[in-house]
């Protein structure tokens, strides 16, 4: 949640901005975004418990 709060926190005008091109941009593209964030998101929770630990 504090990476997604940082954009709406520094730039909401860009944010708000993007907003409005999302149902110009295609299905396709969307779904390759947002499996690649997921990716980056089980990334770096794998990376916090093998560098932290989860004991």
């Amino acid at each position: 949640m504090v990476f997604e709060g940082i954009p709406y926190f520094t730039v909401p005008s860009q944010v708000k901005a993007f907003a409005r091109k999302i149902p110009e941009i295609e299905d396709k593209t969307l779904r390759s975004i947002g499996f690649v964030l997921m990716l980056a998101g089980l990334a770096l929770v794998y990376l916090g418990r093998s560098l932290f630990g989860n004991d």
